[in-house]
């Protein structure tokens, strides 16, 4: 009798609609329709929004702040709205030419 070989996996990912705590954006947002609300926000994106409300501080003359459907920061002046992929591209935004 020949040796059976077990079922071969195709993905890292547990069964399941999301990665247990993948970056996916997919994922990050089926988790985050199951996790609380703590002032307005979703647990999942916390971090998202303490680094947007931090730079908000330091830059008192803008409007910082992060979206959790669409995912990405963003930034209002008085020349408009602006939207950030991510973190560093953020940065970029509020200081675009940084000091050498």
């Amino acid at each position: 009798m020949p040796a059976t070989r077990p079922p071969r996996r195709t993905s890292q990912h547990p069964p399941g609609p999301a990665c247990d705590s993948c970056t996916h954006r997919t994922c990050r947002t089926l988790r985050a329709r199951h996790l609380p609300l703590i002032g307005g926000h979703r647990t999942e994106f916390a971090k998202e929004h303490q680094q947007a409300a931090a730079l908000q501080a330091l830059n008192p003359h803008l409007l910082v702040w992060w979206g959790e459907h669409s995912q990405s920061y963003w930034v209002a002046t008085d020349q408009g709205l602006t939207q950030a992929t991510n973190h560093g591209h953020l940065l970029s935004l509020l200081d675009p030419c940084p000091s050498a």
